[in-house]
Protein backbone atom coordinates (compact mmCIF):
# COMPACT_ATOMS: atom_id res chain seq x y z
CA UNK A 1 0.00 0.00 0.00
CA UNK A 2 1.26 3.38 -0.74
CA UNK A 3 1.42 6.01 1.91
CA UNK A 4 0.89 9.72 1.15
CA UNK A 5 1.74 12.62 3.18
CA UNK A 6 -1.49 14.21 4.59
CA UNK A 7 -1.14 17.75 5.17
CA UNK A 8 -2.55 19.09 8.48
CA UNK A 9 -1.42 22.40 9.28
CA UNK A 10 -2.98 25.55 7.39
CA UNK A 11 -1.09 27.16 4.82
CA UNK A 12 0.72 30.35 5.96
CA UNK A 13 0.38 33.68 3.84
CA UNK A 14 2.44 36.58 4.82
CA UNK A 15 3.62 35.13 8.35
CA UNK A 16 -0.69 34.09 9.64
CA UNK A 17 -1.74 30.97 9.41
CA UNK A 18 -4.96 30.77 7.11
CA UNK A 19 -8.30 28.99 8.92
CA UNK A 20 -8.16 25.77 8.16
CA UNK A 21 -12.07 25.24 8.06
CA UNK A 22 -15.05 26.85 7.06
CA UNK A 23 -16.09 29.37 9.86
CA UNK A 24 -19.70 30.39 8.33
CA UNK A 25 -22.12 29.26 10.36
CA UNK A 26 -24.92 27.09 9.53
CA UNK A 27 -27.93 28.41 8.40
CA UNK A 28 -30.89 28.17 11.41
CA UNK A 29 -33.81 29.08 12.25
CA UNK A 30 -31.65 31.46 14.93
CA UNK A 31 -29.72 33.50 12.45
CA UNK A 32 -31.54 33.08 8.93
CA UNK A 33 -35.11 34.22 8.20
CA UNK A 34 -37.58 30.83 8.02
CA UNK A 35 -40.17 30.48 4.70
CA UNK A 36 -42.50 29.27 7.10
CA UNK A 37 -41.81 28.84 11.20
CA UNK A 38 -40.51 25.17 12.15
CA UNK A 39 -41.34 23.62 15.40
CA UNK A 40 -38.11 22.63 17.45
CA UNK A 41 -38.00 20.38 20.40
CA UNK A 42 -35.08 20.85 22.78
CA UNK A 43 -34.25 18.53 25.82
CA UNK A 44 -36.59 19.26 29.21
CA UNK A 45 -34.07 19.45 31.24
CA UNK A 46 -33.49 17.78 34.96
CA UNK A 47 -37.17 17.56 36.57
CA UNK A 48 -38.71 18.17 33.63
CA UNK A 49 -40.53 16.84 30.47
CA UNK A 50 -42.26 17.82 27.58
CA UNK A 51 -45.93 17.43 28.04
CA UNK A 52 -46.58 19.51 24.53
CA UNK A 53 -45.42 17.42 21.51
CA UNK A 54 -44.29 18.75 17.91
CA UNK A 55 -47.82 17.38 16.40
CA UNK A 56 -49.87 19.41 19.09
CA UNK A 57 -48.43 22.52 18.29
CA UNK A 58 -48.61 21.86 14.30
CA UNK A 59 -52.16 20.64 15.01
CA UNK A 60 -52.79 24.35 17.09
CA UNK A 61 -51.53 26.70 14.64
CA UNK A 62 -53.96 25.48 12.14
CA UNK A 63 -56.89 26.60 13.98
CA UNK A 64 -55.73 30.34 14.30
CA UNK A 65 -57.95 32.40 12.15
CA UNK A 66 -55.01 34.90 11.41
CA UNK A 67 -52.15 32.50 11.08
CA UNK A 68 -50.65 33.48 7.94
CA UNK A 69 -50.77 37.09 9.09
CA UNK A 70 -49.33 36.32 12.99
CA UNK A 71 -46.54 33.84 11.45
CA UNK A 72 -44.84 36.49 9.30
CA UNK A 73 -41.59 37.29 10.90
CA UNK A 74 -41.87 34.40 13.12
CA UNK A 75 -39.14 31.53 12.36
CA UNK A 76 -39.46 28.97 15.65
CA UNK A 77 -41.42 27.66 17.58
CA UNK A 78 -39.63 26.00 20.18
CA UNK A 79 -40.36 23.43 22.98
CA UNK A 80 -37.71 24.84 25.57
CA UNK A 81 -35.98 23.32 28.77
CA UNK A 82 -38.41 24.23 31.95
CA UNK A 83 -37.31 26.96 34.20
CA UNK A 84 -38.92 27.59 37.82
CA UNK A 85 -39.30 31.38 36.86
CA UNK A 86 -40.73 31.28 33.69
CA UNK A 87 -43.82 29.65 31.46
CA UNK A 88 -42.07 30.34 28.28
CA UNK A 89 -40.18 33.85 26.32
CA UNK A 90 -39.56 35.60 23.49
CA UNK A 91 -37.16 37.03 21.46
CA UNK A 92 -37.19 38.50 17.79
CA UNK A 93 -38.16 35.64 15.29
CA UNK A 94 -38.78 33.26 17.96
CA UNK A 95 -41.25 32.21 20.71
CA UNK A 96 -40.97 29.28 23.47
CA UNK A 97 -43.00 27.17 25.39
CA UNK A 98 -41.39 25.70 28.52
CA UNK A 99 -41.60 22.12 29.62
CA UNK A 100 -43.34 21.22 32.72
CA UNK A 101 -42.10 20.19 35.73
CA UNK A 102 -41.94 16.00 35.76
CA UNK A 103 -45.37 16.04 38.31
CA UNK A 104 -48.10 17.56 37.19
CA UNK A 105 -49.36 18.92 40.54
CA UNK A 106 -47.68 22.54 41.26
CA UNK A 107 -47.74 24.94 43.62
CA UNK A 108 -47.95 28.24 42.57
CA UNK A 109 -47.83 31.66 44.64
CA UNK A 110 -51.08 33.48 45.44
CA UNK A 111 -50.12 36.35 42.96
CA UNK A 112 -49.47 33.83 40.30
CA UNK A 113 -52.73 31.95 41.04
CA UNK A 114 -54.68 35.06 40.95
CA UNK A 115 -53.30 36.58 37.42
CA UNK A 116 -54.49 33.28 36.19
CA UNK A 117 -57.36 32.43 37.94
CA UNK A 118 -59.79 33.03 34.95
CA UNK A 119 -57.71 30.41 32.87
CA UNK A 120 -57.33 27.99 35.38
CA UNK A 121 -61.71 27.95 35.96
CA UNK A 122 -61.88 27.83 31.77
CA UNK A 123 -59.60 24.56 32.05
CA UNK A 124 -60.99 23.04 35.08
CA UNK A 125 -57.77 23.04 36.58
CA UNK A 126 -58.49 22.62 40.39
CA UNK A 127 -56.67 24.68 42.84
CA UNK A 128 -56.83 24.66 46.46
CA UNK A 129 -54.90 27.01 49.32
CA UNK A 130 -52.34 25.96 50.77
CA UNK A 131 -50.84 28.25 53.54
CA UNK A 132 -50.89 32.13 53.67
CA UNK A 133 -48.77 32.52 50.28
CA UNK A 134 -49.40 29.24 48.07
CA UNK A 135 -51.89 27.52 45.80
CA UNK A 136 -51.58 23.78 44.77
CA UNK A 137 -53.23 23.44 41.25
CA UNK A 138 -54.04 19.85 40.03
CA UNK A 139 -53.22 19.76 36.53
CA UNK A 140 -53.48 16.10 34.32
CA UNK A 141 -51.64 16.04 30.90
CA UNK A 142 -54.41 17.57 28.96
CA UNK A 143 -54.97 20.90 30.93
CA UNK A 144 -51.46 20.94 30.84
CA UNK A 145 -51.20 20.91 27.50
CA UNK A 146 -54.60 23.20 27.22
CA UNK A 147 -52.56 25.55 29.46
CA UNK A 148 -49.69 25.92 27.18
CA UNK A 149 -51.35 25.82 24.55
CA UNK A 150 -54.04 28.38 25.05
CA UNK A 151 -52.70 30.43 27.30
CA UNK A 152 -48.51 30.10 27.27
CA UNK A 153 -48.31 29.92 23.76
CA UNK A 154 -50.49 32.55 22.74
CA UNK A 155 -48.92 34.73 25.49
CA UNK A 156 -45.88 34.69 23.82
CA UNK A 157 -47.15 34.95 20.27
CA UNK A 158 -49.15 38.33 21.68
CA UNK A 159 -45.16 39.36 22.31
CA UNK A 160 -44.51 38.61 18.68
CA UNK A 161 -47.73 40.50 17.40
CA UNK A 162 -47.09 43.56 19.51
CA UNK A 163 -43.55 43.66 18.10
CA UNK A 164 -44.41 43.10 14.36
CA UNK A 165 -47.27 45.96 14.84
CA UNK A 166 -45.23 48.23 15.82
CA UNK A 167 -43.02 50.92 12.76
CA UNK A 168 -39.68 49.34 13.64
CA UNK A 169 -40.71 45.62 14.23
CA UNK A 170 -37.38 45.65 16.55
CA UNK A 171 -38.95 44.87 19.61
CA UNK A 172 -42.20 44.48 21.77
CA UNK A 173 -42.84 47.79 23.44
CA UNK A 174 -46.57 47.53 24.91
CA UNK A 175 -45.25 45.05 27.49
CA UNK A 176 -46.51 41.75 29.95
CA UNK A 177 -50.14 43.31 30.18
CA UNK A 178 -50.51 43.14 26.23
CA UNK A 179 -49.53 39.61 25.79
CA UNK A 180 -51.85 38.56 28.49
CA UNK A 181 -54.59 40.54 26.99
CA UNK A 182 -54.22 39.16 23.63
CA UNK A 183 -53.87 35.39 24.70
CA UNK A 184 -56.98 35.75 26.87
CA UNK A 185 -58.80 37.69 24.20
CA UNK A 186 -57.65 34.96 21.36
CA UNK A 187 -58.24 32.44 23.51
CA UNK A 188 -61.89 33.10 23.80
CA UNK A 189 -62.15 33.24 19.78
CA UNK A 190 -60.55 30.30 19.53
CA UNK A 191 -62.08 27.83 22.37
CA UNK A 192 -64.66 26.02 19.78
CA UNK A 193 -62.47 25.24 17.67
CA UNK A 194 -59.71 23.95 20.55
CA UNK A 195 -62.23 21.95 22.06
CA UNK A 196 -63.57 19.98 18.06
CA UNK A 197 -59.67 19.46 17.48
CA UNK A 198 -58.06 18.58 20.79
CA UNK A 199 -61.33 17.55 23.01
CA UNK A 200 -61.84 18.80 26.30
CA UNK A 201 -59.46 19.80 28.37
Amino acid sequence: MRHLNRRTAPKVVGGKPLRKNRTAETPNYRNTPQYRPVVDRQRPGPGYRHVLLKRDVERFVTILPDWDRLSEGLNAIVLAPGSPCFDGWHKPGIVAVCAWERHLLIDTACWYHDAHRRVFCKLGVPCEKVGSDQYRCKFTESTVRAYQLLHVLLHELGHHHDRMSTRSKRQASRGEGYAERYALAYTDVIWQRYLEKFGLP
